[in-house]
């Protein structure tokens, strides 16, 4: 029974660690050689879990000689237009200017009817306010709506708007970020001061504080409710 509980910790963080090195993308985003990649390595990591007779080794060369593969065929794709469209394959355009392109849609063997779901699943309900739809080579449907069918935004209506950024935190479960204090050329006396304005005066009792463009700190105490 221990050699089994070892045996599967073993693999466990081999596998966890090689789904790392492979990069980090949901299931979904995978191209089609990484999925197999992944399917492979948890076939492998599964047979010697459970026979322990197999040597241990006879499973993790397999997944590591799997790792090298796919980073080298990662590699190609990236310095290879032509490797990557043959890797990968290419987008191909589903619906253009409101029409259907059947054609396509064969090649992809793609149904009609997994097209009306996935424009269902972005809110499109109407094909003519579709001026592009693509297939992208992960799957994914990229769905590009007539340019008077889009949500208005700020530039449309000429509104001047500032710019956000992104906020950073300073303080994760009570433990100061000193990096991003430093990146907003701030100090911990400077954020003790500041907290100590809302009655906080010890930064082991804040459960998160962010700030953010515009110098604005946001706090959160352990156990608390939200404050800012």
């Amino acid at each position: 029974m221990l050699i089994i509980f070892v045996r599967t910790l073993i693999l466990y963080f081999v596998v966890v660690i090689v789904m790392r090195l492979m990069g980090k993308r949901q299931i979904g985003q995978l191209q089609p050689f990484e999925l197999v990649v992944a399917i492979l390595i948890s076939d492998l990591a599964s047979v010697p879990m459970q026979d322990t007779a197999i040597p241990l080794i006879n499973g993790i060369i397999p997944i590591l000689t799997l790792l090298i593969a796919q980073i080298t065929l990662s590699l190609i794709s990236m310095l290879s237009v032509k490797a990557r469209s043959i890797i990968c394959g290419t987008p191909s355009i589903l619906i253009e200017n409101g029409k259907i392109n059947e054609n396509n849609l064969r090649k992809e063997m793609y149904t009609l009817n997994d097209l009306l779901e996935q424009l269902r699943n972005s809110n499109v309900y109407n094909i003519a306010d579709v001026e592009f739809a693509i297939l992208e080579t992960n799957g994914q449907l990229s769905i590009i709506p007539k340019s008077q069918k889009r949500p208005v935004n700020p530039e449309d209506l000429k509104i001047p708007t500032k710019y956000e950024g992104l906020p950073l935190d300073l303080i994760i479960d009570g433990r100061v970020m000193i990096k991003n204090l430093q990146k907003a050329n701030l100090d911990i006396e400077w954020l003790k001061n500041e907290l100590s304005k809302f009655g906080i005066n010890d930064l082991n009792d804040v459960f998160f504080a962010s700030l953010d463009t515009n110098g604005n700190l946001y706090y959160q105490e352990k156990g608390s409710q939200i404050g800012g």
